[in-house]
């Protein structure tokens, strides 16, 4: 099967569990991209929706750190909200306008390896390997990858190996668009962006002022992550919006000022 070749690179785009069901225009956005010559690959969360299902089980949800701490049968629903029903609910909303979505997840092909990142979370990963050939391979034959942030375990991990892992979005998502080499990597999120201690957006930072914004305790929260994710992404365009803003998307990848642009800012490519 012939590869596909599209003028404008490929973008990752990091849809957060908090902006899923709100009523803005990211799924359309992606569609027209697409048409337009872009190549996205989606990497969605969902936390508050696997409390959600975790309440209706009676199990209740416990964070460390900020991260879900994942038991055996918390993983049972982490994987089955993830990577079944908010994975096939957002590859039918792309499909009914209008794009060939492929619901995939990060276990699928060995696309990610990971080990566990602290015993007493459980079955939560962090990534140790990408191999992008199955996200490629679906790009390449025309579709629109989407992907719930799920690992499998290295073999030679100590407390759960071959085991599926929770991984966080954020994470999983900087380090597909790493190994992607990807154009840009763009975080919508249901913020401004980064904000300072006065609450007020900072439109740019370099990666030596996030990382001294994150040890001043300014960068905080959910925040980190994707920020960490943008930094190991630089070869990527790293930008982190409000995505419940009507044309987030297209907006930043035509180089509006919104939101927050992360690393080295390089001039964008409108063809």
């Amino acid at each position: 099967m012939p590869k596909e070749q599209l003028p404008h690179g490929t973008i990752v785009v990091k849809i957060g569990g908090s902006t899923l069901g709100e009523h803005d225009t990211t799924l359309e956005d992606l569609v027209s991209l697409r048409e337009e010559g872009y190549s996205p690959v989606v990497v969605h969360g969902g936390g508050k929706i696997i409390s959600e299902w975790m309440a209706a089980q009676n199990v209740r949800p416990v964070f460390k750190d900020g991260l879900r701490v994942t038991d055996a049968d918390s993983l049972e629903i982490v994987v089955a909200v993830l990577a079944g029903l908010i994975n096939k609910e957002l590859v039918a909303e792309l499909s009914a306008s209008g794009a060939k979505a492929v619901g995939m997840s990060g276990a699928d092909g060995g696309m990610l390896t990971g080990r566990v990142k602290d015993p007493d979370l459980g079955y939560v990963g962090e990534v140790t390997a990408v191999d992008p050939s199955p996200i490629r391979a679906m790009s390449g034959a025309g579709f629109m990858p989407v992907i719930a942030p799920v690992a499998i375990c290295s073999p030679d991990d100590p407390f759960h190996p071959g085991s599926l892992l929770n991984v966080n979005a954020d994470t999983a998502a900087g380090e597909i668009a790493r190994a992607l080499e990807a154009d840009s990597l763009l975080f919508l999120t249901d913020v401004e962006g980064v904000l300072d201690r006065g609450r007020r957006l900072i439109p740019k930072i370099t990666a030596r002022q996030a990382r001294d914004l994150t040890r001043a305790g300014t960068i905080s929260g959910g925040m980190i992550p994707k920020i960490e994710a943008c930094l190991r992404a630089q070869g990527s365009r790293s930008h982190i919006i409000d995505g419940r803003r009507p044309g987030a998307l297209r907006q930043s990848l035509a180089g509006e000022n919104l939101g927050t642009r992360i690393g080295k800012v390089r001039q964008v490519d409108n063809g």
